[in-house]
């Protein structure tokens, strides 16, 4: 290149370095004033739904309790524990008993008027059945929504269910529509019901109409919709108010830019090549997690964990260069990388424990490689460890083709490695699900071993895995309380910070022994 050329060339990127950045800082302002306009919408319409939900469920458990009581119907005690159930749930304005449909007392009279309620305009999918109505013991010309179990119903004022405040700048108005019939059931301002069918009818969850952007969410268990809105005029005043932060930033960057281009452009690498370094450099280490018996806390076999420590010292978090591995197409490599440390760490140490395994994380495409098979069983005649003290995990998301990944997940068993399904109910879990699988042990999300006590999923994993005659795994085990509601509910094994953080080589075999040696 001339020197000519080589001038040209830097006077054009010096021009693009200072207006660049300049107009990318107007860019910003504008993008961000609109992304905070918008993310202010949706989070008012997310609280919404959650209101929505909230009274729904609170209607559903009064059901429940009302449905508990066994003595006469319409006695004094029966009309005390209607009124109870009323006073005690916040957003139940009565309670209701019925017969055939028809009321006969309520927590509001010891004689209900003589109305009778049609079939209900919906059934949940549990089993709740719906209504939109004017009828009520205290004959008012009131919309009322009503769910219904058994002989019971509860009165619910829909105007509770968009009861939130803005919690933004913007002002935001709420409407919830039944979708079958297009009536308006309550609403913070009249509605403009052409947007809401077009809306409906282009399947869209947002659209700007009349200087107004509106946001639809569906609500299926009830049949409804919840439609939010806000003007858009603001929008023009905090663009003006993000400008004055990025505009400084801007000229800033464009008088940083000229100086240190030469200087960032060398030492820029791209994130295929970062990672590659590391891999070949072998910068990726493993840490082990010992996995104990909940039973006698002894360890059974330890969880293999990819870490990577940065330059400065510090260690890059599994969640991001797990993905980026993934997306720079180099996951099977770090797996490999992975597996062979593995060998190197603790293939001594396995040959002299045959009873103890090392499960092993795979990735979809991991799963799918037709090398890695043959890599894992080249690397156990090497060591001389047997294929049972390699377990192989794998997340919900591994079995989502089913036609692709059982295949060789049965070759893979064949060969005698154990199939861990890792992070189970964190994704599209079922009883149905869990059958079709080729697995031999399943893993309890941390997420559900937090607060044991608030978590209502848990027992119903537990028992899932139990009808199948699953092994279960805990993982994040942190308190004793922890272990004992485990161990209590049949679940056999755990990991987490009561037994030990994952621990490099050396500390995981010195922690291992001692945990051997003590009675």
């Amino acid at each position: 290149m001339t020197t000519r050329h080589l001038v040209s060339l830097v006077t054009a990127v010096l021009i693009l370095s200072v207006f660049v950045p300049i107009l990318l800082s107007v860019w910003l302002a504008h993008r961000q004033a609109n992304e905070d306009f918008i993310q202010e919408l949706n989070s008012y319409t997310e609280r919404v739904l959650m209101r929505t939900n909230l009274v729904t469920q609170q209607a559903k458990e009064a059901l429940v309790q009302a449905n508990k009581f066994t003595g006469a119907p319409c006695s004094t005690a029966h009309l005390r524990s209607m009124r109870q159930i009323s006073y005690v749930y916040r957003y139940v304005q009565e309670v209701l008993w019925t017969d055939n449909g028809v009321p006969q007392c309520s927590s509001l009279e010891h004689h209900s008027q003589d109305i009778t309620f049609p079939p209900p305009d919906r059934v949940t999918p549990d089993g709740y059945k719906a209504w939109l109505t004017q009828k009520n013991d205290l004959g008012m010309q009131h919309v009322m929504g009503a769910l219904g179990s058994g002989n019971y119903m509860v009165m619910i004022d829909p105007a509770s269910l968009i009861d939130v405040l803005p919690a933004g700048v913007n002002d935001i108005e709420a409407a919830l529509i039944a979708s079958k019939s297009e009536r308006v059931i309550a609403s913070t301002q009249p509605v403009d019901m052409a947007v809401w069918r077009q809306m409906t009818k282009e399947n869209l969850s947002t659209l700007e109409n009349k200087s107004s952007l509106y946001n639809l969410r569906e609500y299926p268990d009830l049949g409804l919709a919840v439609l939010t809105w806000s003007s858009v005029t603001p929008l023009a005043v905090q663009w003006h108010r993000q400008l004055l932060v990025w505009m400084p930033i801007g000229v800033l960057v464009s008088l940083l830019t000229c100086f240190f281009i030469v200087r960032l452009l060398r030492r820029l690498q791209s994130p295929h090549h970062r990672m590659l370094d590391a891999i070949n450099a072998n910068d990726i280490s493993v840490h082990y997690q010992p996995i104990v018996s909940l039973s006698s806390g002894k360890i059974v076999g330890a969880e293999a964990l990819a870490r990577w420590q940065q330059p400065d010292g510090s260690w890059l978090s599994p969640e991001i260069f797990i993905p980026l591995a993934e997306q720079t197409g180099l996951i099977t490599r770090l797996t490999e990388r992975v597996i062979t440390n593995v060998f190197q760490d603790l293939g001594k140490w396995l040959q002299q424990h045959p009873d103890f395994h090392v499960s092993i994380n795979l990735s979809v495409e991991d799963l799918l490689s037709p090398a890695l098979a043959a890599f894992i069983s080249k690397q156990l005649n090497h060591w001389q460890v047997t294929p049972s003290q390699i377990a192989l995990e794998l997340t919900e998301r591994g079995f989502a083709d089913p036609k692709a990944t059982l295949p060789v997940l049965t070759h893979y068993r064949k060969n005698g490695h154990a199939i861990y399904i890792d992070d189970f109910g964190t994704g599209y879990s079922s009883l149905r699900y869990l059958q079709d699988l080729d697995v031999d042990t399943l893993k309890i999300d941390k997420s559900f071993v937090d607060a044991l006590e608030y978590k209502q999923v848990t027992p119903h994993i537990i028992e899932m895995a139990k009808s199948l005659k699953l092994a279960m795994v805990a993982e994040g085990v942190e308190t004793t309380a922890q272990r004992d509601w485990l161990r209590a509910h049949g679940v056999q094994y755990g990991q987490g910070w009561l037994y030990s953080k994952a621990l490099p080589k050396a500390e995981f075999i010195l922690w291992a022994e001692e945990n051997l040696r003590t009675p």
